[in-house]
């Protein structure tokens, strides 16, 4: 049934907001000016369009555009751990397969993440130092395997734990390998997140690890977020599921082991 709103509003108008919320949702962040040319309309009736959806919460504006409102708020976790689960499965498999008995790591929050962490149950003499509940909770369990966890502030969202306490804590530690994630991967290889204090654990992370793995499937290309983690340069192997022709380029122009798993 339709709202009051939009029987208020003229058919186009809605069909128009419509495709936009569909556009913005797909690609994470829209322009006013990609829109005008697309729709064959003003840019004033494109700015009018955005507002009133900014308005209704279901995109949020930004300078010159908008982008999707739950992409802001990042995606609810349980979603997130359904999106591309299979596909996350075998990075999980692929990742664990580089790390060791006997190794020391650090691992993040993620889903992703947490299929890594899924795949590690069966190795001994591991030492996991960690800032993810959920990832603690897969671990605990296996009496070959140390669990070490952070302490701070949680992230009701996801169990993630975050902010200067859990960057100290990480800071004591140098390990062998960490299994980190992102939320976006730019084109130029930036790493992308959307919580500013949980950026500042992962980038102790990275600082304190002698090899550093992301793992990330396909979607985070498609994803935008607005604080920088790190560089793909930082990173000495990348696991994904599917990788575009441009970014294998960038990965061989940093020098990072890419492995595909699709």
């Amino acid at each position: 049934m339709k709202s009051d709103i939009d029987l208020a509003r003229p058919a186009e108008v809605v069909v128009r907001q419509d495709a936009i919320v569909a556009l913005t949702r797909e690609n994470g962040r829209v322009t006013v000016d990609e829109l005008s040319a697309h729709f064959d309309v003003t840019p004033q009736t494109i700015r009018r369009d955005l507002n009133e959806l900014a308005a209704r919460r279901v995109l949020q504006r930004v300078h010159g555009g908008a982008v999707f409102a739950t992409g802001v708020a990042n995606l609810e976790y349980e979603k997130r751990r359904q999106l591309a689960a299979t596909e996350k499965a075998a990075i999980g498999e692929a990742a664990a397969s580089l790390i060791p008995e006997g190794a020391s790591l650090f691992i993040n929050i993620g889903s992703t993440t947490e299929a890594v962490a899924d795949a590690l149950q069966s190795r001994r003499a591991l030492m996991v130092i960690t800032n993810n509940i959920n990832v603690a909770n897969r671990l605990r369990l296996q009496p070959q395997i140390e669990v070490v966890i952070a302490g701070g502030v949680v992230r009701g969202s996801d169990g993630g734990i975050v902010g200067e306490a859990a960057s100290d804590f990480i800071r004591q530690f140098k390990v062998d390998y960490a299994v980190i994630g992102t939320s976006a991967i730019d084109a130029d290889g930036a790493l992308l997140d959307y919580d500013f204090r949980e950026v500042r654990v992962a980038q102790a992370i990275i600082e304190n690890a002698r090899h550093v793995i992301l793992v990330a499937d396909a979607t985070k290309f498609d994803r935008t977020a607005p604080v920088r983690i790190a560089h793909l340069s930082q990173v000495h192997t990348f696991v994904t599921d599917h990788c575009t022709p441009a970014f294998r380029s960038v990965c061989s122009e940093n020098e990072v082991r890419l492995i595909e798993t699709g």
